[in-house]
């Protein structure tokens, strides 16, 4: 294993787990942009002096995933996970985060779908299974009534027995949002894609607890990730990744969402010229 330096983008709503009783997929990427997949993290299990926080560089001993071939996947010993510092600024129009986020070139999800094909028929170039893109038009965020309970594998990950853990039960939400967008490329039909931040999570349970209503609860939930993080006053991108078990799936992860730079004003005419 070797130590590396990685900067937090991505952790998406926990799942359950037979092995660790539940999993958060986490990305970054390194200080040349590159992205990262660390995977499995039972992040609400972790100590508190190693919680770490989205747009927080961490430093971790890194082995790669030999049971997952996407070429970003990496099992972290989580002993040695250390968060530094606090998470980037957002001043100056985010120019700390942009500087590593948008540190690669930008593909559009069509792009990235037509590369992962090419892999398959071959098998020789390496594919990719996470990315950041721009929508070049968001047209909404689709909300679909999903399962309201864990399944009996699931529910059995969840309840089996360990005396050490005692976090508030994971609660499954009972809707999946999906973004449906056009993503720049000139033969692109559109996309629909579900978003699986935690962040989401976090808003619509609080939401539903705090107004005692699940579709104000839903409402809340779209005027935050589509009216307020997609909208006019703000340069928004996602991040994307294909999933595991079924090959060119692909999920929204998260939304970055720097302020949209003002364009300079026109130069005043001279009175003197």
């Amino acid at each position: 294993m070797m130590p590396v330096r990685i900067l937090i983008t991505v952790k998406t709503y926990p799942h359950p787990s037979k092995s660790y009783t539940e999993l958060v997929c986490t990305a970054g990427v390194r200080e040349d942009g590159s992205f990262v997949r660390l995977y499995p993290i039972d992040f609400r299990y972790l100590p508190f002096d190693k919680q770490f926080k989205k747009y927080q560089w961490i430093e971790v001993n890194l082995k790669k995933n030999r049971k997952d071939p996407r070429p970003e996947s990496y099992r972290p010993d989580l002993e040695s996970i250390k968060p530094i510092g606090e998470p980037l600024s957002t001043a100056n129009g985010w120019a700390e985060r942009k500087k590593y986020v948008l540190a690669q070139p930008l593909q559009t999800m069509c792009q990235l779908r037509e590369a992962l094909e090419e892999n398959l028929a071959s098998q020789k170039k390496p594919f990719p299974s996470l990315g950041i893109i721009k929508p070049s038009e968001i047209f909404d965020l689709k909300v679909e009534a999903d399962t309201r309970d864990w399944n009996k594998k699931e529910l059995a990950a969840l309840t089996q027995l360990n005396l050490f853990r005692n976090n508030k039960p994971l609660e499954k939400i009972p809707y999946r949002f999906v973004y449906h967008f056009n993503c720049g490329a000139p033969e692109c039909e559109g996309h629909h894609m579900s978003i699986t931040d935690w962040e989401l999570g976090v808003l619509y349970l609080g939401e539903r607890e705090r107004l005692k209503d699940e579709q104000k609860a839903v409402e809340s939930v779209k005027q935050k990730f589509l009216d307020d993080l997609c909208g006019a006053d703000k340069d928004t991108y996602f991040f994307v990744g294909n999933t595991h078990k079924v090959y060119n799936s692909w999920i929204v992860l998260g939304v970055f969402y720097p302020p949209k730079e003002e364009a300079p004003s026109p130069s005043q005419p001279s009175l003197f010229c």
